[in-house]
């Protein structure tokens, strides 16, 4: 590991991929992931690496393809409504089994909504971002250092299981600046036999395509991807457990709003709360198991969202609603303060909903 740097979380994302041995990038300008595309247009002439802000999203999501066809390491960012241009891409890469990063720095919707933070591309990024059965796994980092080693996770986990991963932060994450530890340089290791990297006459030609006119086989296809899906349900999740040993209320929130939760967390223990917090990581896929086993310990639950309240229905699903959940929850670009919080826990602690 190299000497802490202070840094942007948006510039972390760009470093940490360009350390994960991505070479090729491809992005159009929207607030706020405008520094990803800007350091790495910045770094990568100089490094022998292409930077190119295409015509539109659609272009950027349509080079990913072409380039991870080509079995290299490839990115994309871009926020909210750029997403949802690049999703007819996501679904093609997903359909082709083609690793990629895609990462999301979200703002507030719908529409061109505003440019402050938000969490309400949620269920965007967890149910596909895209037509047709498939997901994508999807990365929720809480601190300009998961901004960083998360991205190399996720290029090395998009090659481990040929799909693409996001990187779902949102726009508090990508602006502020904190010490990081850039993850070491490693080689991207994964063979890609699969890759169209020209025959020289030695095999038979890759097809890379996301097209099946036969039924029987697109249904083979999904059910096999699937069963890839299952797999990485039971070997990827990752998420942190706070004070829940004993906890009698159980917080669950991601990115920054897992911050604010924690200094509330602990702000409720300082008056007798029994309160804990569950994070997760992944959301795709999403920690269900020790949701489940907590549902068997906890008077009742709190999503805390940057949104409407769209992880609340995966917290009642991993729960089987044993127990209730409550929403705490700003919107449109609002963050909670750990005050609000606070005040949630209390009101399940009191019996209120």
């Amino acid at each position: 590991m190299s000497d802490k740097v202070l840094m942007k979380g948006n510039e972390a994302i760009a470093e940490a991929a360009i350390i994960a041995g991505c070479r090729h990038y491809f992005g159009y300008p929207i607030t706020p992931q405008t520094e990803v595309a800007a350091y790495m247009a910045k770094k990568m002439p100089k490094i022998g690496g292409v930077f190119l802000q295409a015509e539109s999203e659609i272009a950027a999501i349509n080079m990913v393809y072409g380039v991870a066809s080509a079995g290299y390491r490839v990115m994309t960012s871009s926020s909210s409504p750029g997403i949802s241009l690049k999703g007819e891409g996501l679904s093609y890469l997903a359909g082709a089994d083609l690793p990629a990063l895609v990462v999301n720095v979200q703002r507030g919707g719908p529409g061109l909504g505003g440019i402050q933070p938000s969490q309400s591309d949620y269920f965007q990024a967890t149910r596909g971002g895209g037509h047709g059965d498939y997901h994508m796994i999807v990365f929720a980092p809480a601190s300009v250092q998961e901004m960083a080693d998360l991205t190399s996770l996720a290029f090395d986990l998009a090659d481990k299981y040929r799909m693409p991963a996001m990187l779902l932060a949102d726009g508090t994450m990508g602006q502020m600046m904190e010490p990081v530890e850039l993850p070491e340089e490693h080689s991207n290791s994964v063979e890609k036999p699969w890759a169209v990297t020209g025959t020289k006459c030695e095999r038979k030609h890759n097809i890379i395509n996301s097209l099946y006119l036969v039924p029987e086989e697109l249904e083979k296809t999904n059910f096999e991807r699937f069963e890839r899906y299952k797999a990485i349900e039971e070997n990827e999740v990752r998420y942190e457990s706070f004070m829940m040993d004993d906890a009698e209320i159980c917080v669950v929130a991601f990115g920054i709003a897992a911050r604010v939760s924690k200094n509330a967390v602990v702000a409720a223990r300082k008056e007798g709360i029994k309160a804990g917090l569950i994070r997760p990581i992944t959301v795709w896929p999403f920690p269900k198991k020790p949701l489940k086993e907590a549902a068997d310990k906890v008077k009742g639950f709190i999503s805390v969202e940057l949104s409407m309240g769209q992880m609340i229905e995966d917290i009642k699903l991993s729960t089987e609603c044993k127990k209730p959940v409550a929403l705490c929850n700003r919107a449109g670009g609002m963050i909670p303060s750990p005050e609000q919080v606070l005040e949630a826990i209390k009101n399940m602690q009191g019996g209120k909903q």
